[in-house]
């Protein structure tokens, strides 16, 4: 019997609409990190984005016999995510300032979400290549642009110098983006590292 190449797109649409588990575990794989992203972009609340994302993969899977292709269960779960989101803020009483924001922005949708969706797609790829990077430099790299740290503050914390601290950020840098160039990893996703290192670095 020909062996199946599970990679293959037509046999993972093919399982996923028979309701085979395996399937659906793919698509999760896939898709949930970035969806988690993308939620908590939005949300800005950590518990309440598992929640959603969770809702979300159990629509798909409900509905499943209506997709044709990988790219309209992709479709499916970002707008599922957005309107939840969106549902979410807008019972939501008390809202934060970043959280008005991104309201405000999900009632005006359109190049704001798609936007939203190709940072977090971005930020699922970065999660891959920080895991290649070595153990300082990535911790570094975290402290400064997922945590905010300044430089002085994490010489401190970690008991290096500041010229040291900056040396790790600079090869952590360059080596995501030698990275994201091997891999051919161009276009939004490039951009956005850039806009990204630039942003949240300064």
């Amino acid at each position: 019997m020909e062996s199946i190449d599970k990679k293959d797109e037509t046999y993972w649409m093919n399982t996923f609409r028979d309701g085979e588990s395996q399937a659906l575990e793919h698509f999760y794989k896939l898709h949930y990190k970035t969806l988690c992203y993308f939620a908590l972009r939005l949300t800005q609340d950590e518990s309440e984005t598992e929640d959603i994302v969770s809702e979300c993969f159990v629509k798909v899977w409900e509905k499943r016999a209506d997709f044709k292709t990988a790219e309209n269960i992709k479709a499916y779960l970002y707008i599922r995510c957005r309107n939840v989101c969106l549902t979410y803020l807008r019972d939501l009483k008390r809202k934060t300032a970043a959280q008005q924001l991104y309201f405000n922005q999900l009632e005006q949708s359109g190049s704001t979400i798609l936007h939203e969706i190709i940072e977090a797609e971005f930020l699922n790829v970065l999660d891959q290549e920080l895991n290649a990077l070595p153990e300082r430099c990535r911790e570094v790299f975290n402290l400064i642009y997922f945590e905010g740290k300044k430089t002085d503050e994490i010489a401190f914390q970690l008991n290096l110098s500041v010229k040291t601290v900056r040396n790790h950020k600079a090869r952590a840098v360059d080596q995501l983006k030698t990275a994201f160039l091997k891999k051919h990893i161009s276009g939004p996703f490039y951009l956005a590292f850039l806009l990204f290192i630039d942003g949240l670095g300064k």
